[in-house]
C-alpha cells in the first residue's frame, strides 16, 4: 500500500502507475471502474464489499470520501492498493476536504481504466438528484441504497422521479431470493392470483419493491401489514380457486417455509446475503434493468420510467450554500 497525504491528483495517477507496473499481470483483465462514494465510517465496509465483488468482476475500485466542504482549505489525502488485501482490484481510496471535494470528478476522470464501464455506487445516503453529482453522470451504471436515507420507503419516490435506464438500487437486490423462490413456486401452477399481503416493517423498501414486481407480474396490487421484526417476514397470496399460498421467514435462520393448500410444506434456503454479493450481482448486468424499472413504476405510482432517455447532464448546485441561512440558494445551471 502507498499513503500520499495532502497531495494533488497528477500524484495519485502516477503513484497508481508505478504500482500496476510492479504488480503486472494482477492488474490485467479488468472489468470496470467501480467509483464508491462513502462515508468516513463505512470505507472498511466498502472495501470488504468491493473484495467480495471484484472476485466476480476484477475491477479498479475509487473509494471517495467527502469531508467539509466549507472547510477553507482543500486536501487530498490517497491510499493506492494494487491486489494484496483487495484481491483482484486495484483500489484508491481519496479523502477529499474543502471545495475539492465538490469537484471530485476533476480527481477522478483521469484515474477511470480506459475502455471499461463505468459504476458509480453510492454507500451513503443516496443523492436527491444523481445530476447534482458529476460522479453519477459519467457512470453507465448507479447503484444507491434505499435503505441508508433517512426515510427509506419515501426515497423510493425520490429514486422513481430521479429515474432514467441505468439506475438501480441494492434494496432491489436483497429481494432477488424472495423473488427466485416465489417464481419457482408457480412453476408448478398456472392458477391467477387474487389477492397479495406483503408481512414487512413499515420501514423497509424492500417490501413496497416485491409489491411492485408482483403487481407488475400478476396484475393484483398488493396489502401490506406491519411485521414483528426488522425485515421482511411473510408474502401471503390467494389464488383464484380459493387455494392459498404462503412464504413464511424463518426469522432466526437462513430458511422460508413454503405453505401451499393440499400439499406438504416445504423448507427453502432464504439466507440474508453480505453486501459484496449484492453488490456483485449489480455489476453483472451493466444494461437497463426492466424488470428493476417495472417494480419501482408500480411501487410509487410512476409510469413509463423505462422510456426515459438514459443521458444525464450535470446540474450545478452547491451543498455549502444549504449550510449557510444567510445564503441565498442559487436555481441550479446546468453545465
Amino acid at each position: 500500500m502507498i499513503g500520499l497525504w495532502d497531495t494533488t491528483g497528477i500524484e495519485v495517477v502516477k503513484a497508481l502507475a508505478n504500482e500496476r507496473r510492479s504488480a503486472g499481470g494482477l492488474t490485467s483483465g479488468l472489468a470496470l471502474t467501480l467509483v464508491a462514494v462513502v462515508d468516513e465510517r463505512q470505507v472498511r465496509e466498502a472495501e470488504a464489499a468491493a473484495t467480495i465483488a471484484a472476485s466476480a468482476h476484477p475491477c479498479r475500485l475509487l473509494i471517495i470520501v467527502r469531508a467539509d466542504v466549507t472547510q477553507q482549505r482543500s486536501r487530498l489525502d490517497a491510499e493506492i492498493v494494487v491486489g494484496g488485501r483487495l484481491g483482484p482490484c486495484e483500489a484508491v481510496v481519496m479523502r477529499m476536504q474543502g471545495r475539492l471535494a465538490l469537484h471530485a470528478e476533476s480527481v477522478v476522470m483521469p484515474l477511470l481504466a480506459p475502455d471499461v464501464p463505468v459504476v458509480t455506487w453510492w454507500q451513503c445516503t443516496p443523492p436527491e438528484r444523481i445530476a447534482y453529482d458529476p460522479l453519477g453522470v459519467v457512470a453507465d451504471r448507479r447503484i444507491t441504497d434505499s435503505a441508508q436515507a433517512t426515510d427509506p420507503v419515501g426515497n423510493l419516490r425520490i429514486r422513481a422521479d430521479d429515474y432514467v435506464p441505468g439506475d438501480t438500487d441494492l434494496s432491489w437486490s436483497r429481494i432477488t431470493p424472495w423473488r427466485t423462490l416465489l417464481a419457482g413456486a408457480f412453476d408448478a401452477t398456472n392458477i391467477g392470483v387474487k389477492a397479495v399481503e406483503i408481512i414487512a416493517p413499515d420501514t423497509d423498501p424492500t417490501a413496497p419493491l416485491l409489491g411492485g414486481w408482483l403487481e407488475a407480474r400478476l396484475g393484483v396490487h398488493p396489502t401490506r401489514r406491519s411485521g414483528q421484526g426488522k425485515i421482511m417476514e411473510a408474502v401471503n397470496l390467494e389464488l383464484a380457486d380459493g387455494s392459498t399460498m404462503n412464504l413464511i421467514r424463518d426469522l432466526n435462520a437462513g430458511i422460508a417455509t413454503l405453505k401451499r393448500t393440499g400439499q406438504s410444506d416445504r423448507i427453502l434456503p432464504l439466507s440474508r446475503r453480505p453486501l459484496g454479493e449484492e453488490l456483485a450481482e449489480e455489476l453483472r448486468r451493466l444494461d437497463p434493468d426492466q424488470p428493476y424499472a417495472a417494480a419501482l413504476a408500480a411501487a410509487t405510482g410512476r409510469s413509463s420510467l423505462d422510456e426515459r432517455l438514459a443521458p444525464r447532464v450535470h446540474i450545478w448546485k452547491d451543498p455549502a450554500l444549504a449550510e449557510r441561512p444567510e445564503a441565498t440558494p442559487l436555481e441550479p445551471v446546468a453545465s
